[in-house]
Formats: structure tokens, C-alpha cells, sequence
């Protein structure tokens, strides 16, 4: 009995040493992002590999440059990426032809690949030029998240769309983001006070995001996905309704479409690095009172994830991070 005492008594004084260690962790990191710029790298240089000249850097505060940014991040995707920038590039210039006014860039960001990703995408540059297709090296891994965060806030477009390097959905999708964001622009111009309903607002200038969904999905992916990811998918959406609330079905598809306004208050205070940013998108969202689109997307899931078991720790302890930093007031918002 005697023994068996003394196992519980050191058991207990482990776990609460690993609960304490544990707190104070998420205390210490979420204090340490305390300010966006503590984990803010310099602005990226870009590189014309046709002329070898630096290309000047824009800023998310700048007015727009281009109808639509397109930002990719890639991490070790020599294989697949080759064929989502083709049919990207080949939208956008068919597009482009049928439309003059239509402008567009793609932003590829880097974050840190070991692999052939980064000749793959300065290829493409040479290819289309770096007015249209440009590349924003990382130097190390940093998360999708912060890959997709940077290449906001170094983008020229009225529009920016995220989607993955897989190409999972097909980027024609784009155009029922855009159609229901240009949409509900007419809305609020149309019943907002007398500067939202100035006719001469650009699109760039309500902030609207639009959420691609594989909500109508669900039930197909429950029947076909590997059992660990139909168990992070259940577990990951009561995890978000606690963090963030609920209004979106979808936080996770790679497929979100913002104006610049949005964008800009958005990008300058994301703080989380890897899978859990789109959570914190949709809480600063509500926190600003950006009007939310959810909408179907077509969608095919490509072998090579990146999401297996090994995330489950991390999106928890994102989580952690997240509901600590903002409801403490650590985390503070920037308007």
C-alpha cells in the first residue's frame, strides 16, 4: 500500500510539473507575439532572374497595383506545383485576353522548401516575367500560415486569393468568390453611411472575405478519407466553435479570397505561423465585423498532405496560444 502511495504521490507531482511547465510555455510564447513585429522578418527582396535586378518591394498599405493577387505558399513542392501554376497561369492570361482591364500576379512564397521549389518557381518567372509571377524566399521553414501571410502583405492586388500548391480546387472557382464579394460590396455601398456608399470606392476598398467551403463535401470525404483525418476534421471543428464561434462550416479549405481593406487589417495581425491561422482569421474577422462569405468550391483531394497525426499537438497548442493571447488582452488588436 505503502508503495503504491508513493507512485500516486510522484505521479501526481509529475503531471502537475508537466501541467505547470506546459502553462507557463503557452504564457511565455503568447507574451513573446505579444507585438506582431516580434516575429515580423525584413520586407522580401524580389529578383528579376531575366535581368538579375531587384524589383521593388509593394506593401500591403500601398494602393493597389493589380485587379487580383493570386498567393501560393509552397513547402517541398517540386512535384505538384509544375501543374497548379500551369492551369493557374492559363486561366489568368485567357482570362486576361478576353479582358483588358484585368490584372493580375502571382505570388509565390517559399517557406523554406529543401527540395526543387524554388527553381520550379523561378522558372516560371522567367517564364511570365516578374511583373506577372514573383517569388518570396523564406530562407526557413516558418508554417503555411506565415508563408500565406507574407505573401499578403507583399502583394499588389485589389483582390488576393490564397489557394494551395496542389491545386485541390480549380482556380476557375475564383470567380464565385469574386462574384458573391463584388456582390456584397453593391450591398454595403448600397446601405452603408456616406463614405461606403461612395460610387467611387474601388472593390479594394470594403473589406469583404470570402471563404471557399468543402462543407457540401463532408459527408463524400467522411466515406473516403483515411480514418485519422475524418478524426482531425470532427476534432478540429469543435475545437474552432470553442475558439472562434461559429459562422463558418469550412475554416480550413485553402481557398479564401479577400478584399486589400480586408487583408490589411487582417495580415498585419495574424500572429499563428502554421494550421490554425485560418481560425484566427475568422475571429479578427468578427472582431473587425468583416462580412463573412462561405461558398462551395470544387475540390479534389491530392496525395501528399501534409496533415497527418503529428499536427493534432500543434493545432492544440495554436489553440492554446490563440484563446490565451486574445482574451487575456496580451494579443492586441491594431486598427
Amino acid at each position: 500500500m505503502g508503495l503504491v502511495w508513493m507512485m500516486f504521490q510522484s505521479l501526481f507531482i509529475f503531471a502537475s510539473i508537466f501541467a505547470f511547465g506546459l502553462a507557463a510555455a503557452i504564457v511565455f510564447e503568447t507574451i513573446r507575439r505579444k507585438y506582431n513585429h516580434t516575429h515580423v522578418e525584413a520586407s522580401p527582396i524580389f529578383e528579376d532572374p531575366n535581368s538579375l535586378k531587384p524589383v521593388p518591394c509593394p506593401q500591403i498599405l500601398d494602393p493597389a497595383e493589380k485587379y487580383i493577387s493570386l498567393i501560393i505558399p509552397a513547402y517541398n513542392e517540386e512535384h505538384r506545383l509544375p501543374g497548379a501554376l500551369d492551369e493557374t497561369l492559363n486561366y489568368l492570361q485567357q482570362r486576361a485576353e478576353k479582358d483588358k482591364t484585368f490584372s493580375y500576379e502571382v505570388v509565390i512564397v517559399d517557406d523554406g522548401s529543401v527540395d526543387g521549389t524554388k527553381q520550379v518557381a523561378f522558372d516560371f518567372v522567367k517564364r511570365y516575367t516578374v511583373e506577372n509571377v514573383r517569388v518570396i524566399l523564406l530562407g526557413r521553414n516558418h508554417g503555411k500560415g506565415e508563408a500565406i501571410r507574407k505573401g499578403m502583405l507583399h502583394s499588389r492586388g485589389e483582390l488576393l486569393l490564397m489557394l494551395d500548391a496542389d491545386g485541390a480546387t480549380k482556380v476557375s472557382d475564383l470567380e464565385k468568390l469574386e462574384n458573391q464579394i463584388h456582390a456584397v460590396a453593391k450591398k454595403e455601398r448600397k446601405f452603408g453611411d456616406s463614405v461606403a456608399s461612395d460610387s467611387t470606392l474601388r472593390i479594394s476598398d470594403v473589406p469583404i472575405v470570402a471563404f471557399g467551403s468543402r462543407a457540401h463535401l463532408e459527408e463524400k470525404a467522411l466515406a473516403t478519407r483515411k480514418w485519422y483525418r475524418n478524426f482531425l476534421m470532427k476534432g478540429f471543428h469543435v475545437v474552432v466553435l470553442l475558439a472562434a464561434g461559429s459562422g463558418i462550416r469550412d475554416t480550413q479549405c485553402g481557398f479564401k479570397m479577400f478584399t486589400r481593406a480586408a487583408a490589411r487589417k487582417l495580415f498585419t495581425n495574424i500572429r499563428l505561423k502554421r494550421w490554425c491561422f485560418d481560425v484566427e482569421v475568422v475571429y479578427l474577422c468578427k472582431w473587425f465585423r468583416i462580412p463573412m462569405i462561405e461558398i462551395s468550391v470544387n475540390w479534389t483531394e491530392i496525395p501528399g498532405s501534409k496533415v497527418n497525426l503529428l499536427s493534432i499537438p500543434n493545432m492544440l497548442w495554436e489553440m492554446a496560444l490563440m484563446s490565451l493571447g486574445y482574451r487575456s488582452g496580451i494579443w492586441k488588436i491594431y486598427t
